[in-house]
């Protein structure tokens, strides 16, 4: 069984030579530039071993590989994400609420919620999982269902495994795809980002795999149209994420004229996405903020723990920010992000 772990550059030359010596030499207008030593015809043939090694049937595997090439595309756009910011400061999160909680966006959300409101009732008594948050991940990452990506998944994930800057992650992700075809879904289903996420809740595939639900009771996981088996793919990725029910994401909160929000800076270094939580205070009871002099604007008992959250400055809005935040912050590392799903979900539910 191939393990999960990086080919070493010295599997990755044998499996060259034993290719090139049974395989016939591609015309030259197919030859692509080698990478690590290995070309891209090369390198799938090294996908397609570990995926038979791990179960998959080859039926999938050829069906999932037919005429594959790279996308030069592709990795073009995985170099242009941004690499770890500088601490030059943030930019401001009005304006991205502004655009990313506006009303077109509020009113599909409360269309969504509304039209399904028995299915989402069902979903939250099993999961716990509030039905707004669960259509604001769905209105965030799809547009409600609207916006997928148009990217051929094994093409994309197999462009990226073999660039090779982050070839452990996409290698191990190409084979949960061909895992998630072997399960009855065609190549052209199998269609998402660029970087492999795909369905209504943007899955990868190794998160498919893992949390996909079959929330209608047929049997499938299909959250590419069924929206009953969207909506419980979503919950139970919360649920494992650790969503405690009956708690809030977060509340505004009244902060006195003058009050030294950075005197309560976090001395936790976060492991991961420092920048994200670096932002937030220290966590104090709802009781502790309040003799402090900061006051929540919706009811919270008072031995939660939040923490406070001003990102734009004094004298502007804040926050008290419960553990079922840092919950969202696990589908999407970003602020912006979380901070936008929560103030969604809040303006659908209401």
């Amino acid at each position: 069984m191939f393990p999960n772990r990086l080919l070493s550059a010295a599997s990755l030359a044998l499996a060259t030579q034993a290719i090139g010596a049974t395989t016939p030499a591609a015309p030259a207008a197919a030859q692509v530039a080698a990478r690590d030593g290995i070309a891209f015809d090369a390198y799938v043939e090294l996908l397609k071993a570990r995926a038979r090694a791990e179960g998959v049937s080859e039926r999938t595997i050829q069906n999932m590989t037919r005429g594959l090439t790279p996308n030069a595309r592709v990795i073009e756009l995985d170099r242009g994400q941004p690499g770890s910011p500088t601490r030059r400061g943030y930019p401001a999160l009005a304006p991205y609420i502004a655009t990313h909680v506006n009303s077109t966006r509020i009113a599909g959300g409360r269309s969504v919620y509304q039209g399904n409101r028995s299915t989402l009732a069902a979903v939250e008594r099993e999961y716990g999982v509030p039905g707004e948050i669960i259509v604001a991940i769905f209105g965030h990452e799809t547009s409600y269902g609207r916006i997928k990506g148009g990217f051929d998944l094994s093409r994309s994930l197999a462009s990226l495994a073999w660039e090779g800057r982050r070839r452990e992650l996409f290698e191990g992700e190409w084979v949960a795809l061909m895992k998630v075809a072997d399960r009855g879904y065609s190549r052209d289903q199998l269609i998402g980002s660029y970087a492999g996420a795909f369905g209504n809740p943007q899955f990868l595939p190794s998160v498919y795999l893992r949390l996909a639900t079959d929330g209608d009771g047929d049997g499938r996981a299909n959250i590419f149209t069924n929206r009953a088996d969207t909506f419980a793919s979503i919950a139970n990725y919360f649920r494992d994420a650790g969503w405690r029910t009956g708690q809030p994401w977060g509340v505004r909160a009244g902060v006195p004229r003058g009050f030294d929000v950075d005197a309560y800076r976090t001395e936790i270094e976060a492991p991961v996405c420092s920048r994200v939580h670096e932002r937030h205070s220290q966590w104090k009871t709802v009781d502790e903020w309040r003799a402090l002099g900061v006051q929540p604007q919706r009811p919270l008992p008072g031995d939660t723990l939040v923490s406070l959250f001003q990102p734009d400055g004094p004298g502007t809005p804040a926050w008290l920010l419960t553990g079922n935040y840092r919950v969202i912050l696990e589908y999407n590392c970003s602020n912006y992000y979380a901070m936008s799903v929560g103030l969604l979900a809040d303006e659908i539910a209401n």
